[in-house]
């Protein structure tokens, strides 16, 4: 045990900090705790990936550069989820088809 001052108010005073800092400890646990149920809710409900991926240009108004598959790991961070049918569309009018990831083998896609 360690040495305790022996008068009564530093005893107190000691108490009294002992005390609050449960306390903090306490309020901190119970936030990380909180924290930690809301990171399992979300990584239980997190929705699926999208299947494909179109990567936009460098601002809003350009056209689309490249089709990717979902999960991509080429995929730049201008790259939006699309529908089977729009990454097929984007191919047929000459959107470059990643060379990573190959969306047009998956896609089934054939040129001409």
């Amino acid at each position: 045990m360690p040495d305790l001052p022996p008068d009564l108010p530093r005893l107190r005073t000691l108490e009294t900090w002992l005390a609050y800092t449960l306390a903090e400890v306490r309020e901190a646990i119970v936030r990380a705790e909180q924290r930690e149920r809301e990171q399992q809710y979300a990584a239980e409900h997190r929705p699926p990936p999208p299947d494909w991926l179109l990567e936009q240009g460098l601002n809003r108004d350009s056209p689309p550069v490249q089709v990717h598959v979902g999960g991509c790991w080429n995929a730049g961070k201008r790259s939006k989820g699309v529908a089977r049918d729009d990454a097929l569309r984007a191919l047929a009018v000459g959107v470059r088809a990643c060379t990573a990831c190959r969306p047009d083998t998956e896609l089934g896609y054939l040129d001409g």
